[in-house]
């Protein structure tokens, strides 16, 4: 399993647009081989940002690479620059991703 995460430096005072962009794009992950969920996750605020990050799980590396030379890729992102966005963000997002080692759930309990 592989999860893929960005994270987000927002501007405090623009959390609820940056939300409503999240909310209203269309993703194109459903249905791409690999694809098993996602997640955009709000953190903690400070002083001049608010940290979100969005967290994807992927069957495997290769599913998430072929993800990003696919179609539904660009077509995700083909707004991403939008000038509207300016000042929104503290800085570029920063990628970050990790193949999983070790998985507990509930129904791994003894």
């Amino acid at each position: 399993m592989f999860i893929a995460m960005n994270r987000f430096r927002v501007n405090p005072e623009r959390t609820d647009e940056f939300e409503q962009i999240w909310l209203e794009r269309e993703t194109h992950l459903q249905g791409l081989p690999g694809f098993v969920e996602f997640h955009m996750l709000r953190g903690p605020e400070e002083e001049d940002h608010v940290l979100y990050a969005s967290h994807t799980i992927w069957r495997s590396r290769e599913d998430f690479e072929a993800w990003t030379h696919s179609e539904a890729f660009r077509a995700a992102h083909a707004n991403a620059g939008q000038s509207r966005r300016e000042g929104l963000y503290l800085g570029p997002p920063k990628f970050e991703g990790f193949e999983v080692i070790q998985t507990i759930g509930e129904s791994n309990d003894a």
